[in-house]
């Protein structure tokens, strides 16, 4: 399911491609991709439910944000993907597989997609390719899904790619648009040994 891309040697994790789909690392040094990396983390619906740590509210910020995305595939850390139609490359989102622990064996994933590519189970998908590779090729035991309560795709999409709700954090993300207040979290786990999903 994944091919290795020759193109980018400083990064240890491959392209994955499947379900119509091929995750591609970012390019910092791409305009189009800050441009659409701006995009998303600009999206109305992606703020009403994400606070980024740090703001990306320009193409300087969002080269910048991309720059340490490049980073973490470099040293391991992060496999940050540009989600684009395997049959003309489009972008379409993104999706990381974050907070990479290999003594421990888990990590964390997270998505987004551009507006103009919802509705088409794109984030499904791609959820369902990062999801078996991290499980399987990578080797990890375990990797969790999180997101604001109240955000009912992001839990029916990670139930589909067999998430299972594991129960509720309490004041674990900030709020919209706030960094001085919080709010809860879903927390969804897989684990290696589960089930793989069916109908994807």
């Amino acid at each position: 399911m994944a091919t290795v891309d020759e193109h980018h040697l400083t990064s240890p994790f491959p392209e994955l491609q499947g379900h119509g789909l091929l995750l591609r690392p970012w390019d910092a040094d791409s305009e189009a991709d800050v441009g659409v990396w701006l995009r998303g983390l600009t999206d109305p619906e992606f703020m009403r439910w994400n606070t980024p740590i740090r703001s990306v509210m320009d193409l300087g910020s969002a080269r910048e944000s991309l720059r340490a995305k490049e980073s973490g595939m470099a040293d391991g850390s992060s496999a940050s993907y540009c989600i684009t139609e395997a049959a003309t490359g489009t972008p379409l989102g993104h999706i990381g597989v974050n907070s990479i622990h290999l003594v421990l064996s888990h990590a964390r994933i997270g998505y987004w997609v551009l507006p103009e590519a919802r509705g088409r189970g794109v984030a499904t998908r791609a959820l369902a390719l990062a999801a078996h590779w991290a499980l399987t090729d990578l080797g990890l035991n375990r990797v969790e899904l999180d997101h604001a309560v109240g955000h009912e795709a992001s839990c029916r999409i990670a139930e589909r790619c067999g998430f299972r709700y594991e129960g509720t954090l309490r004041g674990a993300m900030f709020e919209a648009g706030r960094r001085d207040a919080f709010r809860d979290m879903h927390l969804h786990g897989r684990l290696a040994g589960d089930p793989e999903p069916e109908g994807l």
